[in-house]
């Protein structure tokens, strides 16, 4: 990379499409995840607007629902954060692997670049149940040559210091940790967008 990355006709637009991860759910806005990224990779020289297509309590199926008005922003690159609620509500792993799948299928067809976000499974769910949804994300990450991150919530899950009192949403403190892990993902992933036919 020759320099940040910059959209020819302005600023590169990032579709965050996710649940309350995403959304920013219990912070004050600034605090939220989205804010906290894109602040982040404009600190690195990157020229990018973050759509926040957050929607607390969100499955895959209604992140697939919504996924046409979400593209209505006409993003250049498409940040996928869904599943936690699936597992949480223990839908089965085969339903949140059908939606993701028909999700990738539509960003890929549409030539977006894609990092798709993990979630792995709570233990109290069972052996069974966490293998079958733990091999959702990389399975599929491979099938569309999409770029992972492969857990959302490294680093900051089951820290009490991280999180808010549920013990499920993360604290600004949390977020701050969660967007220094993954900034780097997402720039590799405004660098690919910044390429021409990218």
């Amino acid at each position: 990379m020759t320099g940040p990355a910059r959209a020819a006709n302005g600023p590169l637009k990032l579709l965050a499409l996710g649940d309350s991860l995403t959304a920013g759910y219990g912070l004050p806005e600034p605090q939220g995840f989205v804010p906290q990224l894109q602040g982040a990779l404009r600190a690195k020289g990157y020229d990018v607007t973050i759509v926040n297509a957050g929607v607390s309590g969100d499955t895959t199926a209604g992140g697939l629902s919504r996924l046409d008005w979400a593209l209505a922003d006409k993003p250049d690159a498409v940040l996928v954060e869904l599943g936690a609620n699936d597992m949480l509500r223990g839908l089965d792993p085969a339903a949140a692997r059908n939606n993701l799948d028909a999700i990738l299928k539509r960003l890929t067809a549409a030539k977006l670049p894609v990092l798709l976000a993990g979630m792995y499974a709570s233990p109290s769910l069972g052996r069974a149940y966490g293998e079958k949804f733990n091999a959702i994300y990389p399975d599929l990450a491979r099938t569309y040559d999409v770029q992972l991150y492969p857990f959302f919530l490294d680093g900051v899950a089951a820290d009490a210091a991280l999180n808010q009192g549920d013990g499920i949403h993360p604290n600004p403190a949390g977020v701050k940790a969660i967007v220094e892990r993954i900034t780097p993902y997402v720039a590799r992933l405004l660098d690919t967008a910044s390429k021409p036919g990218g």
